[in-house]
């Protein structure tokens, strides 16, 4: 059987942020200059030596979190579980419902962001 759609979705979402991540953290500069012309690129880039290592740094921070999101997908991509892909899929927000069966009786589970309620179906 092919590839899933969750694999080629996580594995080109993991190829965009790694490869972004990556041009972020060494290749600002180009990026700047490329997008915005020589002029503006260098106003961005600061005018003080303080300013500039600034930027320099918060842009390599950025593209090293992107870089690393990237990865958490590629590993993610390979996850065979379907109940994980799911989650990961619909992500985890608060307030979610469930229908349930505990004890032999049919139960509706409420789960807030600290406490899960159960209550029982007549």
């Amino acid at each position: 059987m092919g590839p899933s759609l969750f694999f080629v979705i996580c594995l080109l979402h993991s190829v965009i942020a790694l490869s972004s991540g990556a041009l972020m953290m060494f290749y600002m500069k180009e990026i700047y200059t490329f997008t915005h012309g020589i002029e503006t690129a260098t106003k961005l880039l600061g005018s003080a030596p303080h300013d500039q290592l600034l930027i320099r740094t918060s842009d390599s921070f950025s593209g090293l979190l992107l870089f690393a999101i990237g990865f958490l997908l590629f590993m993610v991509a390979f996850v065979k579980d379907r109940d994980f892909q799911v989650f990961f899929a619909k992500g985890s927000k608060c307030g979610g419902k469930s229908q349930t069966q505990m004890n032999g009786e049919q139960c509706y589970i409420i789960k807030q962001c600290k406490q899960t309620r159960v209550f029982k179906l007549r």
